[in-house]
């Protein structure tokens, strides 16, 4: 989005990330998000609402999200759009990059 700010096609952007018919958010809330960014989240996450889906992954839980994206005010707004008619899955077990990594390491031991 910085980039898409930076050479003038943020509104292009943003119409295409509203028109996609699914928008995966991997490893949501790594980092705060800075003010522009929790703007066009809404905006992108506005527009899609019941239009399409979007998925989000993330190493956080749904209520520790209101630190990430800031602005409790937007947070607000961002969470109903994404929790309101949406599912929470949650994943136990190892990491799946953890048990590649062991796999690779018992090949090597084979070998």
């Amino acid at each position: 989005m910085a980039h898409a700010w930076a050479d003038g096609t943020l509104p292009h952007a943003l119409k295409r990330l509203a028109k996609a018919q699914v928008l995966i958010l991997d490893d949501f809330g790594i980092e705060p998000l800075g003010a522009a960014e929790r703007k066009e989240l809404f905006e992108v996450l506005e527009d899609r609402y019941q239009q399409s889906s979007t998925v989000v992954t993330s190493q956080l839980e749904p209520k520790d999200w209101h630190a990430v994206i800031g602005d409790a005010t937007l947070a607000d707004a961002i969470l109903d759009l994404l929790v309101h008619n949406g599912h929470h899955l949650r994943l136990a077990g190892e990491s799946i990059r953890k048990a590649d990594a062991n796999l690779i390491k018992e090949r090597k031991q084979v070998q």
